[in-house]
Order: structure tokens, then sequence, then C-alpha cells
């Protein structure tokens, strides 16, 4: 079941972002898919900002360097699936490891690797509905994220 969240400003993002921030778990994978300038790599800054890292100023897209790792509550694995041609070079990542261990996984552009995700996990599609309104349509996939969804709206 997914659930849509309206936020009408940089301001609505943010606290959405750090709310589902300070609620997730080990081992958790966050998929985010929208358009260019969408506000993904925004929404990342702010769910690290709930996951509670030092500095959120120094969270940026990891397009070029395809991963950014932070410490936090939990260890952030930042990636950035943009840049990549296949699916084949997320996975030679190490991804599947990242998945498998004790941080937490943000995935930008997730609908480029979308069958290398875990099956559980929350898929987050980010539509612009204005110069910075969004909608967030997020789908939980597993039970562990279920509860997750309904707590960060």
């Amino acid at each position: 079941m997914t659930t849509t969240i309206d936020v009408p400003d940089l301001a609505g993002t943010e606290d959405f972002g750090r709310r589902l921030g300070r609620l997730l778990f080990r081992g958790a994978v966050v998929a985010l898919a929208g358009p260019l300038g969408a506000g993904k790599t925004h929404l990342v800054r702010a769910i690290a900002e709930g996951l509670g890292v030092d500095d959120a100023r120094l969270v940026n897209s990891p397009t070029f360097v395809l991963i950014q790792e932070y410490d936090a509550r939990l260890p952030i694995y930042h990636f950035d699936a943009y840049r990549l041609h296949s699916e084949r070079e997320f996975l030679d990542l190490g991804v599947q490891e990242y998945f498998a261990g004790d941080g937490v996984c943000l995935v930008e552009w997730a609908d480029k690797v979308k069958d290398c995700l875990p099956a559980e996990h929350l898929w987050i599609e980010i539509v612009v509905t204005g110069p910075n309104s969004r909608r967030f349509m997020v789908t939980p996939n597993g039970d562990k994220y279920h509860d997750l969804a309904s707590r960060a709206a």
C-alpha cells in the first residue's frame, strides 16, 4: 500500500526526511526515484540529519564517485546510480554486501537498478508538484517497512 505525502516547500521535505531518518534501522534500504532536480539529494541530506550525521552540509550527491559513506547513529551508505550504464555496474560496487550490512543504504536513481534491490526495502517516488513542493509516494516492500512508512508519514 502506497502512502502519499505532500509537502509545500523545502522545509516540508526536510521535516519528512528527518522523521524518516530517526525511524530507520540497521540494514534498512531506501530507494529513491524521481526526475532530475526532484530533490533526491536534498531528501537524503535530511534523512542523514535524522540519523544524526555530524554535519549534513557534507552530504552531497555521489553522482561521480557512485557511493558516499557517512558516520551517524548507523553508518550511512549513499549510492547514486545515475551515471551507471547497467545493473551489473551497480552490483560490481559490492552493493549486496552493503545491503546485508549493519548500516542504512540510500539509493538515488533506484529505478535504474530496481532489480538489484533486496526484496524488502522502502521505495520513495518523488513527484515535482511545484517549484519547491513535492509529492512523496512511499511504498513499503516487506513487513518491517510497513510500520516505518506509516510512522514517517
